[in-house]
């Protein structure tokens, strides 16, 4: 690995490896638990940096929104409630003022939504054409409340997910190529669904959010991560058809699409049916769509309706840039 390319930064089998090669220089434990958010004691810390391209993908949803919704669901899948927040801007000279104001806005009411201060920040302001309008970073801390780690991930759990997959990659897919189709991006805070699932003491034994990679790169990580195969039924898993359709026309497949507001969780098998019906109040498309296998060969084998099985692979390559 000489130079950084674009798939660097995908969610799929090159930033893996940049993770892996590269930054092993920050080795330790807290760290290497691969989890969306470091656990640190009682509490949870997660940062992320947001480059969304094109910036607002509709009245409702951009870059603020986004970039909270993004920390926020980091620190929920550990099992807590997040408390605080902190901003770094970085400007583009000549940014339009009214833009920032609604980007703004967008960050205190999701902020709102989900109780959390925003307690600390930065900016900075880059020359005319050495930046791209506007670029995030955020912060996010939570008070853990029942701990999910994905080391505890073992043969019998079921798994589900909470929605619907890759309408967020899509809608900017559509939004950068200037198309028309009836897909909206699943940008969301999942707090309500999830702290629901906590109080209602549901075995969740791991969550994690399917931003980039989508479903594939967190069933793929999980599998290497426990050792064991997922076998995942093709069925279960709800696609809009609009999705679909796209990703017939540019050749992408739905599993390695970007999700905002979708997350992944095994559930203990007693349970399954009692998440489910948590889930299902938020959104329809909730399933149990398969299990974690006895079987140690860190695969995830996808089984069509028909019964046949193929391997669902760690995405590969450019997959959709700068989706968040």
């Amino acid at each position: 690995m000489k130079n950084i390319s674009l798939a660097h930064g995908g969610g799929g089998e090159e930033m893996n490896e940049l993770l892996g090669e590269i930054f092993k220089i920050f080795n330790n434990d807290i760290l290497n638990a691969a989890n969306d958010a470091a656990i640190l004691g009682n509490l949870a810390l997660s940062t992320d940096s947001f480059v969304l391209n094109p910036i607002f993908l509709d009245d409702e949803i951009n870059i603020g929104k986004l970039c909270v919704c993004g920390s926020i669901n980091d620190v929920l899948m550990v099992g807590a409630k997040p408390k605080y927040l902190s901003l770094a801007f970085i400007l583009e000279e000549g940014f339009e003022i009214e833009k920032l104001n609604k980007i703004l806005q967008s960050i205190q009411k999701e902020c709102s939504k989900a109780g959390v201060l925003v307690v600390c920040g930065d900016t900075k302001v880059v020359p005319k054409g050495k930046g791209d309008e506007i670029y995030i970073n955020t912060t996010a801390l939570g008070e853990i409340l029942d701990k999910k780690e994905t080391k505890n991930i073992k043969a019998g759990l079921s798994v589900l997910v909470s929605g619907d997959i890759g309408r967020h990659g899509a809608s900017v897919l559509i939004q950068r190529n200037h198309l028309e189709a009836n897909i909206k991006s699943d940008c969301k805070i999942l707090n309500e669904e999830v702290l629901e699932l906590l109080e209602n003491n549901v075995k969740v034994v791991a969550m994690r959010d399917a931003t980039r990679g989508g479903l594939s790169a967190v069933l793929n990580e999980w599998a290497k991560q426990s050792g064991n195969d997922f076998l995942i039924f093709e069925e279960k898993i709800i696609i809009q058809d609009e999705v679909l359709g796209l990703c017939e026309l540019f050749g992408y497949e739905a599993y390695e699409l970007a999700n905002e507001g979708t997350f992944v969780l095994c559930v203990e098998k007693e349970d399954e049916k009692k998440a489910l019906e948590i889930l299902r109040k938020y959104n329809k498309n909730a399933n149990i769509i398969g299990e974690v296998l006895e079987e140690k060969a860190s695969r995830v084998i996808l089984q069509n309706y028909f019964g046949a099985k193929r391997f669902l692979e760690t995405p590969k390559g450019e997959l959709l840039p700068r989706i968040c």
